[in-house]
């Protein structure tokens, strides 16, 4: 990942390290040079929860939802450092990339924040990671595209849930767009489907959102993460 910090442009940073939380000198993007290079040395790995919710598509994560990585998507997602979707965009297309191998024609879909968290967060945050994403897959010769052929609905809070329900709740999170948009390209090299999050953990979530894809002739051939929880997961 040589270069994937250098190419940024300087902004106006907080002093405080995303990764590690202290406060350093040299931070490239809100990251100090130590967690730069923890990040730097992740590699994308394929995980699996065990169980595996029914229709999971194979995944891909950078590595486990632990330490600098957690930390800097924490600040991104929860703590308003926005500035971070550009290097975190860059480490999810590595992802991308290991994934699906090599360069062919890619749509990309985020799994949708609900109204409610976009709000909250001023901004879908997946969304943004996904531009960012396809842009750096561009920049490295892939044609790529992002596709938002879902929309999610309001759900409970998965805090007050327990499994079962958080299951339920999934199943129930996402519909299509208006059909004429919810179709994939005609005619040419179709293009190879790749969902995207920042987070798996059980799997409900990219599993629903599959599941959805699928019915409407989007199948994912595999999902990219950024972090996988180590819990009930296989890494």
């Amino acid at each position: 990942m040589s270069g994937l910090w250098a190419d940024l442009a300087d902004l106006v940073l907080p002093a405080t390290c995303a990764g590690c939380q202290q406060r350093r000198q040299g931070l490239r993007h809100g990251v100090c040079p130590v967690c730069v290079a923890a990040l730097g040395a992740l590699r994308p790995l394929s995980v699996r929860p065990t169980p595996a919710p029914p229709g999971l598509p194979p995944c891909v994560a950078l590595g486990r939802y632990a330490d600098p990585l957690r930390a800097a998507l924490l600040a991104y997602k929860d703590h308003g450092r926005h500035g971070l979707a550009r290097p975190l965009g860059a480490l999810l297309a590595e992802v991308v990339a290991h994934g699906v191998g090599a360069p062919r024609p890619l749509a990309l879909v985020p799994v949708p924040d609900t109204a409610a968290a976009a709000r909250s967060r001023y901004g879908d945050h997946l969304d943004r990671l996904a531009r960012h994403c396809a842009a750096r897959l561009r920049r490295g010769g892939w044609e790529v595209r992002v596709h938002r052929p879902l929309r999610a609905l309001p759900r409970p809070d998965s805090v007050t849930l327990d499994s079962a329900g958080r299951a339920a709740a999934a199943a129930a999170a996402f519909r299509p767009r208006v059909a004429s948009a919810a179709r994939l390209p005609a005619g040419g090299v179709r293009p190879v489907v790749v969902l995207l999050d920042d987070i798996v953990t059980t799997g409900v979530t990219l599993a629903a959102a599959s599941g959805v894809l699928t019915a409407i002739g989007w199948a994912p051939s595999v999902a990219a993460v950024l972090a996988a929880t180590e819990k009930r997961l296989q890494l």
